[in-house]
């Protein structure tokens, strides 16, 4: 059996005698953010360097396509998760930028609300809302 570690500087990443294993960056639960910037968030005496996507089902490392033009595509996997899911609040970095109309429309037809706001405001309206467990997702978009 191959010998593990786990690499506590790098979530995700594991070191086995047959190389390096990545897996995809994931927190089984939901947690406030308690920090943001510098190309990425901290969460859960944790640190991810890129974007999120907070979720019921925990947070996730999430790297839309682009992200100045967010596309339905980008959302999949919040939209497969949507009925536990009330409002969006999408952190478009450091500054406004309305949602795509498609994605909007997705969104709406999901049964869920969406507000767009900088990454700043997103952070502090999800903590806020997730101390009401109220069902929100986030998913923001890293800023240096």
């Amino acid at each position: 059996m191959a010998a593990r570690r786990s690499r506590p500087d790098a979530p995700g990443i594991t070191v086995t005698s047959k190389g390096i294993v990545i897996r995809e960056a994931h927190f089984p639960g939901r947690a406030p953010i308690e920090a943001y910037g510098n190309g990425g968030f901290r969460f859960a005496d944790m640190s991810h360097r890129g974007s999120l996507m907070c979720l019921p089902s925990g947070i996730h490392g999430w790297e839309p396509a682009d992200p100045l033009v967010l596309t339905v595509a980008d959302f999949d996997r919040l939209l497969s998760e949507a009925d536990k899911v009330e409002l969006l609040l999408v952190g478009m970095g450091r500054d406004l930028r309305p949602l795509p109309v498609a994605l909007r429309a997705a969104l709406k037809a999901a049964g869920i609300a969406s507000e767009p706001m900088s990454t700043g405001a997103a952070v502090r309206t999800y903590n806020v809302l997730l101390a009401e467990e109220r069902a929100v997702a986030a998913a923001l978009i890293a800023v240096d």
